[in-house]
């Protein structure tokens, strides 16, 4: 049976930490409220991209080009967008067991941003071929054109024959979801069970785009700043993300750190009045003892 001085001791240890979570908590939450405020103004921006992208592939016909079609290479490009630090809950395993689930290890090349996706794809077998992870720290476009940069290049020398995207989109504090999207070749998702640029009612003739001066040196122009657009929103959906879930976690670590020390003071205080209990009956017993 603990002692009361192992309980307070243990007591103690816990409020310490208790002290640390709420403080974690309090900075995640600043932290949320700017990141979070920053996608939500960004998103407008994004959102017009895709959409723009989404109406010209449609509109285009059989239009070929180099990032319409997939490279010579099996090899894969992806980029993994986690953080730098843990105590966020299962934000960055969830990304991990995402690519690990969706691309094989054996011919997939990570563009890792963040350490800790970095450390745990390269557990499961996955070579890292770019540490970006200082990136998330304060993301900007400029991050996001040269990265873009470095895998066009890539693309274009035929070392990597397609570029995926991992990473976690924001929905509110304690809902975020993991995705994988591809970002080359160009292919576009559906949307609420429809194409993207599908008409919401009655279908509607579409005329085909026409490119001026030519379709290779608009895509060649677009696709670039497209790939751009959809990285650096992806950078700040995440980092939202990332403050939103370690603020979760902290709350909760915080709220278990109560109760555990709601637990041990009441063991303390039931040790404490066993100990006084012994002592009277001693004193008692004793005093009992020399008047008999």
């Amino acid at each position: 049976m603990a002692t009361m001085r192992d309980i307070k001791r243990r007591r103690d240890s816990i409020q310490s930490t208790e002290q640390i979570t709420k403080a974690m908590k309090l900075v995640a939450t600043v932290k949320l409220q700017k990141s979070r405020a920053r996608a939500e103004a960004a998103k407008p921006y994004f959102d017009l991209m895709y959409d723009t992208m989404n109406s010209i592939i449609s509109r285009s016909g059989a239009v070929r080009h180099k990032y319409l079609q997939s490279g010579a290479s099996p090899k894969k490009a992806v980029i993994t967008i986690t953080s730098n630090r843990g105590l966020a809950g299962g934000y960055n395993n969830n990304i991990v067991k995402l690519v690990n689930a969706e691309l094989p290890a054996e011919d997939t090349l990570v563009y890792a941003i963040g350490r800790k996706g970095r450390d745990g794809l390269a557990r499961r077998g996955f070579a890292i071929q770019g540490d970006y992870s200082e990136v998330i720290n304060d993301p900007l476009y400029q991050d996001a054109a040269e990265l873009t940069q470095v895998l066009l290049e890539a693309f274009a020398r035929g070392e990597i024959g397609e570029i995926y995207l991992a990473f976690t989109m924001f929905k509110n504090t304690v809902v975020h979801t993991p995705r994988l999207l591809k970002l080359l070749p160009v292919e576009l998702p559906e949307r609420d069970g429809r194409a993207d640029g599908a008409a919401d009612t009655e279908p509607k003739a579409r005329a085909i785009m026409d490119y001026e001066p030519d379709d290779e040196t608009v895509l060649d122009a677009i696709v670039p700043k497209y790939m751009s657009s959809l990285i650096y929103g992806a950078l700040l959906e995440s980092l939202a993300s990332e403050n939103g879930a370690r603020m979760t976690a902290m709350d909760s670590a915080t709220s278990n750190a109560e109760e555990m020390i709601e637990d041990l003071s009441l063991q303390y205080n039931q040790a404490r009045q066993g100990a006084i209990t012994q002592e009277l009956t001693e004193i008692v017993a004793g005093a009992n003892a020399i008047g008999g």
